[in-house]
């Protein structure tokens, strides 16, 4: 079980570039970074984790540019989207920006994808909140396209568009993992369907071990399962490696520089007790 950093990155905390070199130097595997584009001021989705919405929601920078930046600087950690919203994305340019990110990084880039909470977020996009999902669906099926195929073609009632040429490709083959954000018997189906990884949230296990059971038994073989915000607890970490978790990205708070690497240190010393 690979061990990692899940975060909110945002415009008044611990910067990109070192945040990202002090968690490949403290042995940590990855770095998942959250999106949202923006909050709109007036809204009536509730914050699924209750109570107000925090301000990290919208201060986070763009994760493509953060994982390229975090790419730069890095050699060995895989650098992850936790999750991108893609019903928000043009599908072209995201194609082209992922793969971007997997050239420079040399094969170390996750595309971590999911359909998103904020309904009035969603909106100011120009996507129905009705048909998130099967917008979310071709819009996935597109960029495998473009990243697997030259010239690619997508014809579907969302996305649509003839043969066409686009670099570059990926460096891992046939191109880097998805994963699916979401926590419904939709997002199973969606898992399923693409054949695809599962990344979630902090859930109990029993609960978990209920949706990886669905998702296994649909696809017929094990699903790559990876989390995003997983708190420090060993005994957590032991169910979710019982449970066949081969990614867990624990959260760090959105801090300062200082507090930002102190706490990676009580992390990293954590993970090497929970190991020994």
């Amino acid at each position: 079980m690979k061990f990692g950093i899940s975060t909110f990155v945002n415009d008044d905390t611990i910067d990109t570039v070192t945040l990202a070199r002090a968690i490949e130097e403290r042995g940590f595997e990855s770095l998942a970074i959250a999106e949202h584009t923006h909050i709109p001021a007036s809204r009536e989705s509730a914050y699924p984790m209750g109570g107000e919405l925090p301000q990290i929601y919208y201060r986070t920078l763009d994760p493509f540019v953060t994982l390229a930046a975090a790419a730069a600087v890095t050699s060995r950690i895989e650098l992850i989207t936790g999750i991108a919203l893609l019903i928000q994305r043009d599908p072209i340019i995201t194609a082209k920006e992922a793969s971007s990110i997997d050239l420079i990084s040399g094969g170390r880039f996750v595309f971590g994808v999911g359909a998103g909470w904020n309904i009035e977020e969603l909106s100011n996009h120009g996507t129905d909140p009705k048909t998130r999902g099967a917008l979310l669906d071709e819009r996935i099926e597109a960029i495998r396209a473009l990243w697997t195929d030259e010239p690619a073609e997508f014809h579907g009632r969302y996305v649509d568009f003839d043969a066409s040429y686009l670099r570059p490709k990926p460096v891992q083959t046939p191109h880097p993992p998805i994963f699916i954000g979401g926590d419904s018997d939709a997002t199973v189906k969606r898992v399923i369907r693409h054949d695809a990884g599962w990344i979630s949230n902090p859930s109990p296990a029993e609960h978990l071990r209920k949706r990886i059971e669905q998702m296994r038994d649909g696809a017929g073989h094990d699903v790559p399962l990876a989390t995003f915000g997983t708190p420090i607890d060993a005994d957590y970490w032991a169910a979710l490696d019982e449970l066949g978790y081969g990614r867990v990205a624990l959260l760090l708070p959105t801090k300062p520089e200082n507090e930002s690497l102190k706490l990676l240190d009580d992390y990293a010393a954590a993970v090497e007790k929970y190991r020994a």
